[in-house]
């Protein structure tokens, strides 16, 4: 009773066929086929160092909210003024 039996599956099959035709379906299914070969032949290969490297240090910093200017605060003040005035309008 908790399974689906093969007349279920019959259905959803035809209803996503309908729904997006065969050529969509078997697109997908070409390109997920790619991705999977693509992902046994990147895990085949050896390990590159030039990733390893790359991974020690990131690329830049991301500033934290306490490092926002004061244009910037000028600027989110005037936003929340305005929308209090519009507000009471």
């Amino acid at each position: 009773m908790g399974s689906f039996s093969i007349w279920h599956w019959m259905v959803v099959l035809l209803v996503v066929l309908l729904l997006f035709g065969s050529g969509k379906v078997s697109n997908l299914m070409g390109d997920f086929a790619k991705g999977i070969k693509s992902f046994k032949k990147n895990m085949a290969e050896p390990d590159d160092d030039s990733m390893e490297h790359s991974a020690d240090k990131p690329a830049g910093t991301i500033s934290g909210p306490a490092a926002r200017t004061a244009a910037q605060a000028s600027a989110a003040q005037a936003a929340a003024a305005k929308t209090h005035a519009h507000d009471a309008a």
